[in-house]
Protein backbone atom coordinates (compact mmCIF):
# COMPACT_ATOMS: atom_id res chain seq x y z
CA UNK A 1 0.00 0.00 0.00
CA UNK A 2 2.73 2.45 0.91
CA UNK A 3 4.76 1.62 -2.16
CA UNK A 4 1.72 2.08 -4.39
CA UNK A 5 0.92 5.34 -2.67
CA UNK A 6 4.44 6.61 -3.22
CA UNK A 7 4.34 5.61 -6.87
CA UNK A 8 1.03 7.39 -7.34
CA UNK A 9 2.35 10.52 -5.69
CA UNK A 10 5.50 10.38 -7.83
CA UNK A 11 3.42 10.14 -11.00
CA UNK A 12 1.27 13.11 -9.97
CA UNK A 13 4.35 15.13 -9.02
CA UNK A 14 6.00 14.39 -12.36
CA UNK A 15 2.88 15.47 -14.22
CA UNK A 16 2.71 18.70 -12.27
CA UNK A 17 6.38 19.45 -12.87
CA UNK A 18 5.97 18.76 -16.57
CA UNK A 19 2.94 21.02 -16.72
CA UNK A 20 4.79 23.80 -14.93
CA UNK A 21 7.71 23.44 -17.27
CA UNK A 22 5.47 23.81 -20.31
CA UNK A 23 3.67 26.81 -18.90
CA UNK A 24 6.91 28.58 -17.97
CA UNK A 25 8.26 28.30 -21.52
CA UNK A 26 5.04 29.67 -23.01
CA UNK A 27 5.31 33.04 -21.27
CA UNK A 28 8.30 34.51 -23.19
CA UNK A 29 7.08 32.88 -26.41
CA UNK A 30 3.72 34.63 -26.18
CA UNK A 31 4.91 38.07 -25.13
CA UNK A 32 8.29 38.32 -26.85
CA UNK A 33 10.75 41.18 -26.34
CA UNK A 34 9.35 44.64 -25.73
CA UNK A 35 9.74 46.70 -28.93
CA UNK A 36 10.33 49.89 -26.92
CA UNK A 37 13.62 48.52 -25.66
CA UNK A 38 15.14 48.36 -29.16
CA UNK A 39 13.26 51.22 -30.82
CA UNK A 40 15.65 53.24 -33.02
CA UNK A 41 18.63 51.47 -31.47
CA UNK A 42 20.81 48.86 -33.16
CA UNK A 43 22.70 47.02 -30.44
CA UNK A 44 24.88 45.13 -32.92
CA UNK A 45 26.34 46.15 -36.29
CA UNK A 46 24.47 44.83 -39.30
CA UNK A 47 26.25 41.71 -40.59
CA UNK A 48 25.53 42.57 -44.23
CA UNK A 49 27.06 46.01 -43.73
CA UNK A 50 30.14 44.57 -42.10
CA UNK A 51 30.63 42.13 -44.97
CA UNK A 52 30.35 44.81 -47.64
CA UNK A 53 33.48 46.47 -48.94
CA UNK A 54 33.70 50.06 -50.00
CA UNK A 55 33.68 53.62 -48.77
CA UNK A 56 32.16 53.93 -45.27
CA UNK A 57 29.18 56.29 -45.33
CA UNK A 58 26.06 57.05 -43.34
CA UNK A 59 22.51 57.33 -44.62
CA UNK A 60 19.52 58.77 -42.82
CA UNK A 61 16.57 56.44 -42.34
CA UNK A 62 13.25 57.21 -40.68
CA UNK A 63 12.62 55.99 -37.16
CA UNK A 64 10.02 57.33 -34.78
CA UNK A 65 9.21 60.11 -37.29
CA UNK A 66 12.81 61.34 -37.05
CA UNK A 67 15.93 60.95 -39.16
CA UNK A 68 18.51 58.58 -37.70
CA UNK A 69 21.91 57.86 -39.26
CA UNK A 70 22.93 54.27 -39.98
CA UNK A 71 26.21 52.93 -41.33
CA UNK A 72 26.53 51.80 -44.92
CA UNK A 73 29.23 51.44 -47.60
CA UNK A 74 29.31 52.47 -51.25
CA UNK A 75 31.65 51.25 -53.95
CA UNK A 76 33.88 53.78 -55.69
CA UNK A 77 36.72 52.55 -57.94
CA UNK A 78 40.19 53.74 -56.98
CA UNK A 79 41.49 56.62 -59.05
CA UNK A 80 38.03 57.98 -59.89
CA UNK A 81 38.13 61.69 -60.71
CA UNK A 82 36.52 64.00 -58.15
CA UNK A 83 33.69 65.04 -60.47
CA UNK A 84 32.76 61.44 -61.25
CA UNK A 85 33.37 60.39 -57.64
CA UNK A 86 30.74 62.83 -56.39
CA UNK A 87 28.10 61.33 -58.70
CA UNK A 88 29.08 57.73 -57.90
CA UNK A 89 28.87 58.39 -54.17
CA UNK A 90 25.51 60.13 -54.60
CA UNK A 91 24.13 57.20 -56.62
CA UNK A 92 25.40 54.71 -54.05
CA UNK A 93 23.75 56.70 -51.27
CA UNK A 94 20.46 56.79 -53.19
CA UNK A 95 20.62 53.03 -53.71
CA UNK A 96 21.15 52.50 -49.99
CA UNK A 97 18.26 54.81 -49.12
CA UNK A 98 15.97 52.92 -51.49
CA UNK A 99 17.02 49.51 -50.20
CA UNK A 100 14.73 47.66 -47.81
CA UNK A 101 16.06 48.01 -44.24
CA UNK A 102 17.66 44.89 -42.82
CA UNK A 103 15.72 42.61 -40.48
CA UNK A 104 17.46 44.09 -37.44
CA UNK A 105 16.69 47.61 -38.65
CA UNK A 106 13.04 46.82 -39.28
CA UNK A 107 12.72 45.27 -35.83
CA UNK A 108 14.19 48.47 -34.38
CA UNK A 109 11.61 50.55 -36.24
CA UNK A 110 13.62 51.84 -39.20
CA UNK A 111 11.89 52.61 -42.51
CA UNK A 112 12.60 54.63 -45.65
CA UNK A 113 10.41 56.85 -47.79
CA UNK A 114 12.87 56.98 -50.70
CA UNK A 115 11.53 54.82 -53.52
CA UNK A 116 11.44 54.54 -57.28
CA UNK A 117 14.95 53.48 -58.32
CA UNK A 118 16.09 57.06 -58.74
CA UNK A 119 19.15 57.96 -60.72
CA UNK A 120 21.50 60.89 -60.29
CA UNK A 121 23.70 62.78 -62.77
CA UNK A 122 26.20 65.59 -62.49
CA UNK A 123 26.02 69.28 -63.40
CA UNK A 124 24.73 70.60 -66.69
CA UNK A 125 26.17 73.56 -68.59
CA UNK A 126 25.76 76.65 -66.45
CA UNK A 127 25.29 74.70 -63.21
CA UNK A 128 27.68 74.97 -60.23
CA UNK A 129 30.24 72.15 -60.29
CA UNK A 130 28.68 70.48 -57.23
CA UNK A 131 25.17 70.21 -58.73
CA UNK A 132 23.43 66.83 -58.64
CA UNK A 133 20.37 66.20 -60.81
CA UNK A 134 17.89 63.59 -59.58
CA UNK A 135 15.71 61.64 -62.01
CA UNK A 136 12.77 62.72 -59.84
CA UNK A 137 12.32 66.45 -59.24
CA UNK A 138 12.93 67.39 -55.59
CA UNK A 139 9.52 69.09 -55.49
CA UNK A 140 7.87 65.79 -56.44
CA UNK A 141 9.37 63.94 -53.47
CA UNK A 142 7.60 63.55 -50.16
CA UNK A 143 8.84 65.74 -47.33
CA UNK A 144 10.32 62.64 -45.68
CA UNK A 145 12.13 61.44 -48.81
CA UNK A 146 13.55 64.88 -49.59
CA UNK A 147 14.78 65.22 -46.01
CA UNK A 148 16.43 61.78 -46.15
CA UNK A 149 18.22 62.60 -49.40
CA UNK A 150 19.31 66.11 -48.44
CA UNK A 151 20.60 65.09 -45.01
CA UNK A 152 22.34 62.00 -46.40
CA UNK A 153 24.00 63.92 -49.23
CA UNK A 154 24.95 66.88 -47.02
CA UNK A 155 26.80 64.54 -44.66
CA UNK A 156 28.88 63.00 -47.44
CA UNK A 157 31.45 63.79 -50.14
CA UNK A 158 28.49 64.42 -52.46
CA UNK A 159 28.00 67.76 -50.71
CA UNK A 160 29.85 71.03 -50.77
CA UNK A 161 32.37 71.83 -48.09
CA UNK A 162 29.79 73.76 -46.06
CA UNK A 163 27.46 70.76 -45.86
CA UNK A 164 24.84 72.12 -48.25
CA UNK A 165 23.83 70.21 -51.36
CA UNK A 166 22.73 71.55 -54.75
CA UNK A 167 19.91 69.50 -56.25
CA UNK A 168 18.04 69.72 -59.50
CA UNK A 169 15.56 67.52 -61.29
CA UNK A 170 15.25 65.99 -64.77
CA UNK A 171 13.80 69.17 -66.31
CA UNK A 172 15.29 72.59 -67.03
CA UNK A 173 14.06 73.98 -63.71
CA UNK A 174 17.06 75.68 -62.06
CA UNK A 175 18.67 73.66 -59.25
CA UNK A 176 18.51 74.89 -55.66
CA UNK A 177 20.82 74.73 -52.67
CA UNK A 178 19.38 72.65 -49.80
CA UNK A 179 20.43 72.40 -46.16
CA UNK A 180 19.87 69.77 -43.49
CA UNK A 181 18.93 71.49 -40.23
CA UNK A 182 18.24 70.18 -36.75
CA UNK A 183 14.54 70.87 -37.31
CA UNK A 184 14.57 68.75 -40.47
CA UNK A 185 16.28 65.86 -38.68
CA UNK A 186 13.86 66.05 -35.77
CA UNK A 187 10.61 66.51 -37.73
CA UNK A 188 11.14 65.75 -41.42
CA UNK A 189 7.42 65.36 -41.99
CA UNK A 190 6.64 68.96 -41.12
CA UNK A 191 9.95 70.70 -41.83
CA UNK A 192 11.21 70.50 -45.40
CA UNK A 193 14.90 71.21 -45.98
CA UNK A 194 15.31 74.98 -46.47
CA UNK A 195 16.48 75.88 -49.96
CA UNK A 196 17.78 78.93 -51.78
CA UNK A 197 18.44 79.79 -55.40
CA UNK A 198 22.01 78.93 -56.35
CA UNK A 199 22.51 82.44 -57.65
CA UNK A 200 21.94 83.87 -54.16
CA UNK A 201 25.12 85.09 -52.52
Amino acid sequence: MNVRGLLALSAVGAALLTGCGIRSTEVPTNFGPAPSRVHCSLSEPDVSTQAARGLPVQVFLLCGSQLVAVDRTVRVPDGTADSARRVLVAQGLLDELEATPSTAEKEAGYTTDVRGAMGVTGPRPGDPDETLHLSTAPNDLTSYALAQIVCTFSDSTAAEGDGSVILGGPTTTPPRRYECTDEVRTRPGTNEPPSTDVSDA
